[in-house]
C-alpha cells in the first residue's frame, strides 16, 4: 500500500484536512513524537480535556475503542492516540481488537496509532501488513517518518543558527552531522551549545571539533581514519579513549568492520564499472548515510583485493576472539589495530 512521508503529513496538519486514521512509524524518534503530538492537537476541536484522549500500549483496547466511538464534546471532531501497542507479542484476541479499533474509524474522530519505542517494519512483518491494510481500507494514511537527509538537516541547522544570531557554514554543518549523528534532539542540543559558545560569531569546523559531543559511530570512524592513515600511535590512543568512555568492544569492532565492508562494496563496484549511486541503491543505504559511500570511495586507493581480503580475515578473527570465553577485549582490539595498519603498509598479514 502507498506510504506517505513527512511532507504529506505536514500538509494534512497545515490544511486541516485529516484522514480518519494515521499510522506513524519510522526511525526518527523525535520527529515521530513531534508529529504525533501536533497531529493530535490540531485534529481535536474544543476542549482538549474531553476531545483529546491518549492511551499507552498496555492500556485496555476496549477503552480506546469506546473513546473513538464516543461523540466529541461540544465540537465537530476529537482525536484519540494509541502509542506503542505491542502488536507483535499480544494475544490473537487483542490483535483482532486492534484491527477492529482501526475499522471503527469515523468522521468525528481522528485515530492516531504511533510506534515510538516498538519496531514497526512495513516491509517484512505479516502483522504490520495487516495493520496497514486495515488503515488503508478506512481511508487512513500510513506515515513513515525517517531521519532527514543531510541536505535537509543542513538547512535546519543553518536557519537555526541565523535565528540565534550566528553564522554556521556548510563545511562546519556537515562536520557536525558527521560527528554527532542525524538525531534531531542531539543536533538541536549541539546547536544551542555552539551558538551559546560563539555568541553572535561564526561557528567553524574547529569550534565544532572542540565543543560538539561525538557519537559512538563518529569516534570509531575517527579511529578507523587513523588506521587508514597508518598512524598506529594515534589509533591506539583513540582506542584507549573509547575504552575510557566505556564503548562496548563489540560496537567498536562492528563499526570498524562496517567501514571495511563499505570499502569492499566500493571495490567490487569499481571492478564492475558501476557508480556509487548503484552501491546506495543495491545495498539500501539511507539518505542520511550516503556520505559513508563517499568516504569508502576515497579510502579505496589504500587497498587492493589482497589487502581487503587480509583485512576482512583479521576482522573475522577478532570477532571470534571477542566472543571467546575469557578473552581480553582490549588486547584483541589493540592487536587488531596493529595488524590492520601493517596490512595497509606491507600488503601482508602479521601473526
Amino acid at each position: 500500500m502507498p506510504i506517505i512521508l513527512e511532507d504529506e503529513l505536514r500538509r494534512d496538519i497545515t490544511s486541516g484536512r485529516f484522514a480518519p486514521v494515521y499510522l506513524i512509524f519510522g526511525d526518527d524518534a523525535y520527529l515521530k513524537n513531534n508529529y504525533k503530538d501536533t497531529l493530535a492537537k490540531k485534529a481535536s476541536d474544543g476542549d482538549p480535556f474531553f476531545n483529546l484522549q491518549k492511551f499507552e500500549g498496555d492500556d485496555n483496547l476496549q477503552e480506546a475503542f469506546d473513546a473513538v466511538n464516543q461523540f466529541p464534546m461540544m465540537a465537530d471532531r476529537k482525536s484519540v492516540v494509541l502509542s506503542d501497542f505491542d502488536f507483535e507479542h499480544c494475544s490473537k484476541e487483542n490483535f483482532d481488537k486492534l484491527l477492529d479499533l482501526i475499522s471503527s474509524a469515523n468522521d468525528t474522530c481522528v485515530l492516531i496509532i504511533a510506534f515510538n519505542n516498538i519496531d514497526f517494519d512495513s516491509k517484512k512483518g505479516t502483522k504490520e501488513k495487516k495493520i496497514m491494510s486495515a488503515v488503508e481500507k478506512v481511508g487512513g494514511k500510513c506515515a513513515e517518518i525517517n531521519h532527514r537527509s543531510v541536505t535537509a538537516l543542513s538547512k535546519m541547522l543553518s536557519d537555526g543558527a541565523k535565528k540565534r544570531g550566528c553564522h554556521f557554514g556548510e563545511i562546519a554543518i556537515r562536520y557536525l552531522i558527521e560527528v554527532s549523528g542525524t538525531d534531531l534532539n542531539t543536533l538541536k542540543n549541539e546547536l544551542d551549545k555552539l551558538c551559546a559558545y560563539v555568541g553572535s560569531g561564526e561557528i567553524t569546523k574547529d569550534i565544532v571539533e572542540k565543543i560538539a559531543v561525538k557519537s559512538v559511530d563518529a569516534s570509531v570512524y575517527e579511529y578507523v581514519k587513523q588506521i587508514f592513515a597508518g598512524d598506529i600511535s594515534t589509533a591506539l590512543k583513540m582506542l584507549d579513549d573509547m575504552f575510557f568512555m566505556r564503548i562496548e568492544p563489540m560496537i567498536i569492532l562492528s563499526v570498524t568492520s562496517s567501514s571495511y565492508v563499505d570499502i569492499y562494496r566500493a571495490y567490487v563496484a569499481n571492478i564492475a564499472g558501476v557508480s556509487k549511486d548503484n552501491i546506495a541503491n543495491d545495498f539500501k543505504y539511507p539518505k542520511n548515510k550516503l556520505f559513508v559511500i563517499d568516504r569508502a570511495v576515497q579510502s579505496l586507493r589504500k587497498f587492493d583485493g589482497n589487502k581487503l581480503r587480509l583485512s576482512l580475515d583479521c576482522l573475522a578473527d577478532a570477532d571470534k576472539a571477542l566472543k571467546s570465553f575469557g578473552a581480553d577485549p582490549r588486547t584483541i582490539l589493540e592487536q587488531l589495530t596493529v595488524k590492520l595498519v601493517y596490512i595497509i603498509a606491507k600488503g601482508e598479514s602479521v601473526d
